[in-house]
């Protein structure tokens, strides 16, 4: 793909594309931990480190689930906002999110993005549909999959 920014309607030519793939984050405790406490989700296989050690199949704290997925949005408009010439991109919505690998405290992730459809809505409004990859450093597995929706005016 090209660097320079593209119109929506240029960027619905590379449907079926890779668009881009984020730098690393990593996932560490304190995020965990803050995570936690921002929604109450304490559960010990996220926060309890000696206790994961011991009892997780894991064998350590992992992230929760829904903290993974919202790293969705800074990896995300780390890799649209320099490739989408837009007045704005608003999160629109999910169609799939599948959580495929659980997120060991201290890895780092990086999200891979492929263009799976761009709608012309009218307006100078476009619809893109992308296809995430969340890719845990070291592991040939993905911690999720999920299909985002980014409504992008032109």
């Amino acid at each position: 793909m090209s660097t320079a920014p593209m119109g929506p309607a240029e960027l619905a030519d590379m449907t079926g594309q890779e668009i881009g793939v984020s730098s690393w984050i990593e996932v560490g405790q304190r995020r965990i931990d803050e995570f936690a406490h921002c929604t109450e989700d304490r559960q010990w296989i996220h926060v309890d480190v000696e206790r994961a050690a011991r009892e997780s199949p894991a064998g350590g704290t992992i992230a929760h689930g829904y903290l993974t997925l919202a790293l969705l949005a800074p990896t995300g408009m780390e890799i649209l906002v320099p490739r989408v010439r837009a007045k704005q991109i608003l999160n629109y919505g999910f169609d799939k999110v599948r959580f495929l690998a659980p997120v060991l405290a201290g890895k780092r992730v990086r999200n891979r993005i492929k263009l799976a459809a761009a709608e012309d809505k009218g307006g100078g409004r476009w619809l893109l549909s992308l296809e995430n990859t969340v890719e845990i450093e070291g592991s040939d597995k993905p911690a999720l999959v999920a299909t985002t929706l980014a409504m992008v005016f032109g």
